[in-house]
């Protein structure tokens, strides 16, 4: 409203609006500081318990889909599903890929970077 009583570029509302921007970013600050001092400062990622997460993931058989295929794929993952057992155990058991072929296209260097997984096309 401040802006709008203004008058073009003399607008006489620019120190009511300095004012009305500058006190929630002061808060906004002090909230960032907050958050950073007493829940970010000193985190650290538990490796063994991410890399479990992540082998024990269902989500990782997409990365899978253009080496076994979409039918494949599936079946891997409702298997993985039911029986709570992870895509890295289950595809080679099935014979699907072999488990070096697994280990390389499921490394997190291959799935960061966006060029094609290794593997038979």
């Amino acid at each position: 409203m401040a802006a709008e009583a203004g008058q073009l570029q003399l607008n006489a509302f620019e120190p009511v609006i300095a004012c009305t921007i500058s006190r929630p970013i002061r808060h906004l600050t002090a909230g960032c500081e907050t958050l950073r001092a007493h829940c970010i400062t000193g985190i650290t990622a538990n490796h063994e318990v991410l890399a479990r997460a992540v082998t024990q993931s269902i989500g990782i058989v997409t990365a899978l889909n253009p080496c076994i295929g979409y039918e494949n794929a599936t079946d891997l993952a409702r298997e993985a599903f039911a029986s709570g057992r992870g895509v890295c155990d289950l595809a080679p058991e099935r014979g699907l890929l072999p488990e070096a072929l697994l280990v390389a296209i499921l490394s997190p260097e291959n799935l960061t970077r966006p060029t094609p997984p290794p593997g038979p096309r």
